[in-house]
């Protein structure tokens, strides 16, 4: 019978014995004052507020209308400036050609009755510019702060390059007019004339060419004086300026 060898295991000195490996978690941590570790909640991270969507789309549209208006005044600037270099527009000329004073009487109870008859010279001295005057006008006579009378300008259209004679009559009546009556006596005895002042607001609108633009207002100031106030007679102009201006 043969001898079979026998197998003893060898014993490795360099080979390390193995070792249970560290726990992820320190001992002295496995618990804590607020419980297992393993089962501590993560803290809590508040999160970013959904952004809105209502102010963006407001200020888009806040954008769009500044846009839109910006284009607008310069397309309405252009326009304008076209227009001027094309047209070259005047100023329109006014004068007072006759004042006739037709009734001025103290009344009984103090108040003053006036009427007066005007007629004004409107000259128009642009080529391609005509001229609509539209009804609502007013025309006034005033002494000082005091109101004498009024009137309103016929409706009419003036062409290019053209003058019209425009004749007005006005009637008015002011209250508590004694103290006017005496002011007006003294006033002409010692400097000889009157100073009067016509007022006219007169809404008219303006015609390009073909193109007829919107409503606007001439605003026109004559300064007059007189020699005196004599009913039923042609008062005698020394001198007249007017002053003209436009309002929307």
């Amino acid at each position: 019978m043969s001898n079979h060898p026998k197998i003893h295991p060898i014993h490795d000195p360099e080979a390390r014995s193995a070792r249970p490996s560290a726990p992820l978690v320190p001992r002295a941590a496995l618990r804590s004052e607020q419980g297992d570790p393993t089962k501590m909640s993560m803290p809590y991270v508040p999160l970013a507020p959904p952004r809105k969507r209502g102010r963006s789309c407001c200020c888009r549209c806040v954008c769009c209308t500044l846009c839109l208006l910006l284009l607008l005044v310069v397309a309405v600037g252009a326009t304008i400036g076209i227009l001027y270099l094309v047209f070259k527009p005047k100023l329109p000329d006014y004068s007072i050609d006759r004042l006739q004073l037709t009734q001025f009487a103290l009344n009984q109870d103090s108040s003053l009755s006036t009427s007066f008859n005007v007629t004004i010279n409107a000259t128009n001295p642009n080529e391609n510019i005509g001229i609509y005057y539209e009804d609502e006008s007013k025309i006034t006579v005033w002494y000082k702060e005091d109101k004498l009378s009024e009137g309103s300008l016929p409706k009419f259209y003036q062409g290019y390059e053209n003058t019209t004679m425009i004749y007005v009559e006005m009637t008015g009546q002011t209250q508590n007019a004694t103290g006017i009556m005496t002011t007006l006596d003294e006033q002409q005895q010692t400097t000889g004339s009157i100073p009067l002042e016509l007022r006219v607001n007169q809404p008219v609108r303006i015609k390009f060419g073909k193109l007829k633009l919107m409503e606007v207002r001439f605003l026109v100031s004559c300064g007059v004086f007189v020699d005196s106030l004599t009913a039923n007679g042609v008062i005698k102009i020394q001198s007249s300026s007017c002053k003209f201006r436009l309002r929307p």
